[in-house]
C-alpha cells in the first residue's frame, strides 16, 4: 500500500486557559468517536498534532484513497464534524497569512534528506 504524508499548521488563540482546554479535548482517551471515525473513513491512517507556544503542526499519514477535497465534502455533510469544527473555532485561529475562514494551512516541504 502506498502512503503519503501531509503536514499542516494552525494557531491556537494565545490564551493559556484556552490552550489548556484545547489540549484536554485532544488528550488520550478524550477523542470523540464520530470524529475519529470520520478521519479514518477518509483514508487517514495516522494523525498527530504537535504544539509549540500557540502554533500547532498536524502530520497525517494517508493511504492511496485519501483525497483532501473528498474529505472536505465528507466533513461538510457530517453534522458531528460540523459541530466539532464550530467548537474548535473557540480555540483555533488561522495563521496570519490565512484566508478568511481558513485554519489549517498545508506546509510546503523545502528540504528532504
Amino acid at each position: 500500500m502506498q502512503t503519503k504524508r501531509y503536514c499542516y499548521s494552525c494557531d491556537l488563540k494565545d490564551d493559556p486557559k484556552l490552550i489548556a482546554e484545547y489540549k484536554e479535548y485532544h488528550a488520550a482517551g478524550n477523542a470523540r468517536p464520530a470524529i475519529t471515525k470520520s478521519i479514518k473513513d477518509a483514508g487517514i491512517l495516522d494523525m498527530q498534532i504537535f504544539l509549540t507556544g500557540n502554533r500547532m503542526f498536524m502530520i497525517m499519514e494517508v493511504d492511496e484513497t485519501f483525497d483532501a477535497k473528498r474529505k472536505a465534502d465528507m466533513d461538510a455533510s457530517n453534522p458531528a464534524v460540523q459541530e466539532w469544527e464550530q467548537l474548535m473555532w473557540k480555540y483555533q485561529q488561522g495563521l496570519p497569512w490565512a484566508k478568511n475562514g481558513e485554519k489549517w494551512i498545508e506546509l510546503e516541504r523545502i528540504f528532504k534528506l
